[in-house]
């Protein structure tokens, strides 16, 4: 599983539209607001480093309202988070 984290610059005033738009695109698995210099961050997850050129130039940066994205392409997995839920599926509390 490739993992991508998609930093994008949007129309402010069209946010919550935007972020909705990427949000239902196939292999995009979060989008969040954030503050700082970019609007939106999504998390890209695929199976094939070519799968990310269909997702990410191929549909995110075509959605209305997006100016720019900057791509960073995760190496390993650091979260406690995910390592918890992966652990956690099937069993019983």
């Amino acid at each position: 599983m490739i993992t991508a984290i998609v930093l994008i610059k949007t129309q402010v005033d069209r946010i919550p539209e935007i972020a909705e738009t990427i949000a239902a695109i196939e292999g995009v698995t979060e989008v969040y607001s954030v503050t700082g210099q970019h609007d939106l961050v999504a998390m890209v997850r695929v199976r094939a480093h070519e799968d990310l050129a269909e997702v990410i130039p191929g549909q995110v940066n075509k959605v209305p309202g997006v100016e720019s994205t900057e791509t960073h392409i995760a190496f390993r997995t650091y979260s406690r988070h995910d390592l918890d839920a992966a652990f956690a599926i099937g069993l019983d509390d």
